[in-house]
């Protein structure tokens, strides 16, 4: 891909007010155009800056002046590894909105989206996926999403790909050197080590993919479905788990007509909650409608709570639910447990809560974590929570599974077709071997001014 040069200007601290607004500008004049607009008390300007230190002095625009602070990085030492600018100056949009269009009259053009970033992958300064780390950061609503998203960043996945990339290379180099010296007992023993090779790699790689059901629940958030007869206690558990009144309580049966939906944060982990209209027989068209809603929703999600009331037994209702949900998920919920328990069935995984006084409460919310299996405290253990990275290290490890069935009875030429189709296929996750197609749309979706 070839990499543009144009200087670029944009706002990079977003369009509410605040205490401080920052101008970010890259490129091979920003430097020059800096010059331009701002200069210190003494007369120095930016090109006279030492490089990294923040100073103080003036911008001129066509409208206004302002103090401000700004900043020189020189490539290739910079963000995007080109010659980069910031200007700090006081919040407010209208200041940084000034500042950034006399920028564009003295040379610059506005930048697209994520083109900074854009830019630091096309000159070698961050992998695609560590770029893809850095939107998932910005784009966090939990603390396990940050920390997800640091680790690619950081490049845990990249070296990862990186390493495969190295060991498939030297294993195509291996084949090559067979092939100058083709007699057969030194392909059946160049085979049986390329074997070995490729089924350690594999085995590396399926490991990697496993963690993408976790690594999804991550960023996504764990969708917890709340299903049961009328007045079990639906409307009253959500509340006590969103801590606030989000659903209508009353006494009477099938208060809840259509579905409630909350987010929480369960030890650092999103929570997409769903409380549902209560599933039984009915000839209201409306009740009706959405008890068809509850009954859609439980194939897709990822754990089901079903509640039964303890004050009262257990019927041909509530069996009819349960073999809905029994092949998914499930924990079974006896709610109520403040009254009087007259509910004889028992479940092997059942808890027994009172939303009234929040008994049994902490003991589910522990049984929902042990069901995702998400060891979210962990740093140590790449987990994939990008579709597209998964996507690639599938495709890879199939290739790598053509390679290892079929190099027994085929030559290692053809072989070795598989083993190329896989180095292309993990690239894709560095960036080292994607198409441009596939990068426009990537940084497409990140903010102006990143």
């Amino acid at each position: 891909m070839v990499i543009n040069n144009e200087t670029i200007v944009a706002i990079s601290t977003g369009s509410s007010s605040g205490a401080i607004s920052i101008v970010r500008m890259s490129g091979t004049d920003a430097v020059k155009i800096a010059d331009k607009i701002f200069k210190t008390k003494s007369g120095k300007k930016p090109s006279d800056f030492e490089p990294r230190y923040l100073t103080l002095g003036e911008i001129s625009t066509e409208n206004f002046k302002e103090q401000a602070m700004c900043v020189v990085f020189k490539a290739p030492k910079s963000y995007t590894g080109e010659d980069l600018v910031e200007f700090q100056c006081h919040g407010g949009t209208q200041i940084a909105s000034g500042i950034m269009k006399q920028c564009v009259l003295c040379g610059a053009r506005l930048a697209g989206n994520g083109e900074f970033t854009k830019r630091a992958f096309l000159n070698g300064k961050m992998s695609l996926s560590s770029a893809e780390g850095m939107m998932d950061m910005i784009n966090a609503e939990s603390d396990a999403e940050v920390r997800a998203g640091y680790e690619l960043l950081t490049g845990n996945l990249s070296k990862l790909a990186y390493s495969a990339q190295e060991e498939l290379t030297d294993i195509l180099s291996e084949i090559e050197v067979s092939f100058d010296y083709p007699e057969e007992t030194i392909e059946y023993i160049t085979k049986a080590k390329v074997k070995q090779r490729l089924e350690a790699l594999s085995d590396t790689m399926q490991k990697t993919i496993d963690t993408a059901e976790a690594g999804k629940l991550i960023k996504s958030g764990i969708n917890v479905l709340i299903v049961g007869k009328p007045n079990v206690g639906k409307s009253s558990l959500l509340n006590n788990l969103l801590q606030k009144d989000k659903a209508i309580v009353t006494s009477v049966a099938g208060t809840t007509r259509d579905i409630v939906e909350g987010t929480f944060l369960l030890d650092d982990i999103k929570i997409n909650l769903t409380d549902t209209a209560g599933i039984h027989d009915t000839n209201d068209i409306v009740e009706k409608i959405g008890v068809d809603k509850a009954k859609s929703l439980i194939n897709m999600a990822d754990i089901i709570l079903f509640l039964i009331d303890s004050n009262s037994d257990y019927s041909a209702e509530d069996e009819e639910i349960f073999n809905q949900v029994k092949d998914k998920k499930y924990i079974v919920i006896k709610t109520k447990t403040d009254l009087e328990s007259k509910n004889t069935k028992h479940f092997d995984n059942e808890i027994e809560i009172s939303s009234l006084t929040g008994n049994g409460i902490d003991k589910l919310k522990n049984k929902i974590l042990e069901l995702t299996k998400i060891s979210n405290k962990s740093n140590s253990t790449v987990i994939i929570t990008n579709e597209r990275h998964k996507d690639a290290l599938c495709r890879a490890n199939e290739s790598l599974k053509r390679a290892i069935s079929n190099i027994d009875n085929d030559s290692l030429d053809l072989v070795s077709i598989d083993i190329k189709q896989a180095y292309l296929d993990i690239g894709e996750i560095t960036g080292n071997t994607t198409s441009e197609d596939i990068i426009d749309s990537i940084f497409s979706k990140f903010c102006l001014g990143k």
